[in-house]
């Protein structure tokens, strides 16, 4: 009896530190030392302005306990910011300025204990931001079904080009198919517009919220149509690649079937023969908008491999409207194109994601820029197996073959 008596004592004693130690506020992480002596000033602070940054460089206080430097600034926009730089570095960077205006930086030396020193205050005066630039770079013009964007951006910033139209109530609001690119050269089209008159406004904006003054444009898409396939006619010319006999002709790049294998064209596994060449009459002088193609589709172990073998990787699309013997020297360079698998998966495996990309096709834009054709060939760089054959189950073409 005595000994559950001394255990019930225990029990009850061991709950009350138990509560006790859990009532107690919790304390998050702290320094490793209790250093609260300020550290030195950073001095000789030097300024260079930049386009939208500014670059600081100074001298580090003699303080063996010094962990890093921060500098405190306020965007024109009312964003604080905050930069650090280690005390292995004499200098920082400091960006998300809009520019052309005076800001104030603050900056401190910090110890191991998180103990800053006192603000060494200096005045900075960035350069205009580098959207403004690109800003002005903006070039529009009618494309098939849309419109055409040209702009430079030499600095490769992460920037948004945002193009908006009026919804019901008549406020501007981005399209879903804005630019967001890096890109030194952006030149890209907005596609899916009727083709009556549309009214656009355009601005850039970089990653700090920065924007620039709006661009208001009005752009009369052009027309395109599908080619109709029952007018192509496939062609041979002497470098053309060899066709697997038997199982397939070049008709069967424009015969209508989209997924099955046995509507597909393929080129011979021949190796070391260069890249393989396919030729076809397009029907009539047109002036391209974009090749729609559909991946082969390979049947293994009971599902469908887009992104493997003879399936094109890497290719190019050539244009003439006059044939010769094959001598690519004679043909425009209608475009070249790389082909990404979505899900990044290595060779062999894919996912949904693939699946569905490859299901829906994908569209090859042409630049209009380049000249109306009658004669077509896609020339494969490189396929999903590393070789130079190619397996292609459709192609359909677009253009306006009255331009």
């Amino acid at each position: 009896m005595k000994r559950k008596l001394i255990q019930s004592a225990w029990i009850i004693v061991w709950s009350l530190i138990v509560t006790v130690f859990s009532c107690e506020e919790e304390i998050g992480p702290t320094p490793l030392e209790n250093n609260t002596t300020p550290p030195g000033e950073v001095e000789n602070v030097s300024v260079e302005n930049l386009p939208g940054k500014v670059r600081l460089e100074y001298t580090l206080p003699d303080d063996d306990d010094l962990l890093y430097i921060v500098a405190r600034y306020t965007l024109e926009n009312g964003t604080e910011m905050e930069v650090k730089a280690s005390y292995y570095q004499n200098s920082m960077l400091l960006e998300g300025f809009k520019g052309l205006s005076q800001r104030e930086v603050s900056i401190y030396a910090v110890n191991r204990s998180e103990t800053e020193s006192a603000p060494v205050t200096v005045t900075v005066d960035p350069l205009e931001a580098p959207i403004f630039d690109i800003y002005r770079s903006i070039e529009t013009s009618p494309d098939f079904g849309g419109m055409r964007i040209k702009a430079e951006n030499s600095t490769e910033e992460d920037i948004a080009l945002l193009v908006m139209q009026k919804n019901l109530q008549g406020d501007w609001e981005p399209l879903s198919t804005s630019i967001y690119t890096s890109a030194s050269e952006i030149a890209q089209s907005l596609r899916g517009f009727d083709t009556i008159p549309q009214d656009f406004a355009l601005v850039v904006r970089d990653r700090w919220l920065n924007v620039t003054d709006t661009l208001f444009t009005q752009i009369k898409p052009l027309y395109e149509v599908l080619m109709p396939r029952e007018q192509m006619n496939p062609l041979t010319l002497p470098n053309d690649a060899e066709l697997i006999a038997s199982h397939t002709e070049v008709r069967d790049l424009f015969n209508g079937g989209t997924l099955e294998w046995y509507d597909s064209f393929f080129t011979s596994r021949t190796i070391d023969v260069g890249p393989h060449l396919v030729t076809w009459d397009i029907g009539k002088m047109t002036k391209l908008s974009r090749l729609h193609i559909w991946q082969f589709s390979e049947p293994i172990g009971g599902q469908r491999l887009y992104y493997y073998l003879g399936a094109m990787k890497s290719f190019r699309i050539w244009g003439a409207n006059e044939l010769n013997n094959g001598d690519l020297s004679g043909w425009t360079l209608m475009g070249e194109y790389e082909i990404t698998k979505p899900s990044g998966l290595p060779y062999g495996q894919e996912d949904n994601n693939d699946l569905v990309a490859a299901q829906d096709g994908a569209d090859y834009e042409i630049s209009i820029e380049k000249p109306a054709v009658r004669y077509l060939r896609i020339e494969c760089l490189e396929n999903w197996a590393g070789g130079e054959y190619m397996a292609v189950s459709e192609v359909q073409v677009y253009g306006n073959p009255n331009l």
